[in-house]
């Protein structure tokens, strides 16, 4: 019986696991665990948040990306300026990644801004984009989509993926 029960304890234990880390590699970057935030069904924007490694030698540069169910996909800043008033613009440039530092794209600061989605980002699945790379090129990855206002379980708990 003991035996039965420590056997149907241990099926359960990959549903209960947590989402493992993914990560994706481009030339000298390591891109790790894309998430995002829900949004509700007719969002004119959503927030695209990662870590980006640049293990190389040179610096590369975060310019952009696509989605097949967006408009376009930009690297853009939040700041609050002096008054209180919080601000979102674009990095016309985009995002340097010197050698031998991660980067965190994150809400709140620098993040990537998926522009007129076609369709809402539900909790649990994945959404497709291709981020591009000044020298490395374009990597395609998914965001994992966590629920609105939320973080990825690695985030809660303060170890990231």
């Amino acid at each position: 019986m003991i035996a039965k029960a420590i056997f149907a304890a241990l099926m359960l234990l990959p549903i209960a696991a947590p989402v493992a880390a993914h990560e994706y590699t481009v030339g000298s970057l390591v891109i790790d665990h894309p998430w995002a935030r829900a949004t509700p069904p007719g969002a004119r924007v959503a927030g695209g948040y990662l870590a980006i490694t640049n293990t190389g030698q040179e610096a590369d540069r975060l310019i952009g990306g696509t989605a097949p169910d967006a408009q376009a996909v930009e690297v853009h800043e939040s700041s609050l300026s002096a008054d209180g008033i919080a601000r979102m613009r674009p990095l016309a440039e985009g995002l340097l990644i010197p050698p031998g530092e991660t980067v965190t794209l994150q809400p709140g600061g620098v993040h990537l801004m998926i522009i007129a989605p076609t369709k809402a980002l539900k909790i649990g699945e994945s959404y497709s984009a291709a981020l591009r790379f000044e020298s490395a090129g374009e990597v395609p990855l998914e965001f994992d989509v966590v629920s609105i206002g939320g973080q990825p379980a690695s985030e809660v708990h303060g170890s990231p993926q």
